[in-house]
């Protein structure tokens, strides 16, 4: 797969873990996967999915600058900047795995941007 199409495919992956339904989370975030939040908190994939059920938020994100580097045949790095509903601009990086045939998110991390 071309470099341009499967940065269109993480870009993919990544919007639809930005809709924040269990479905996606469950089958998009690797079993090991963590997260260190942009509170400083690390999360893994079950705390993603017991904050799922207690969320009501209706936050909305839209992505720029989206960029992925492969690390490997196997392992790729997206970073991009989003910025929420409320304006509140972060700097994201995520690493990807593909894990038999289909690709997971292994590691996330958020980082508000300073104004």
């Amino acid at each position: 797969m071309s470099k341009a199409l499967m940065s269109d495919h993480i870009l993919q992956l990544e919007k639809e873990l930005m809709t924040y339904t269990y479905d996606a989370l469950n089958e998009h975030l690797a079993e090991d996967f963590i997260e260190f939040g942009s509170s400083g908190t690390i999360y893994t994939k079950q705390d993603q999915l017991v904050a799922w059920r207690k969320n009501d938020s209706t936050t909305s994100h839209s992505v720029s600058n989206f960029a992925i580097n492969p690390l490997s045949a196997e392992i790729i790095l997206a970073t991009y900047e989003t910025i929420r509903n409320d304006r509140r601009i972060s700097l994201r990086s995520s690493i990807w795995k593909l894990n038999g045939t289909r690709w997971q998110m292994i590691f996330h991390q958020g980082t508000i941007k300073a104004v």
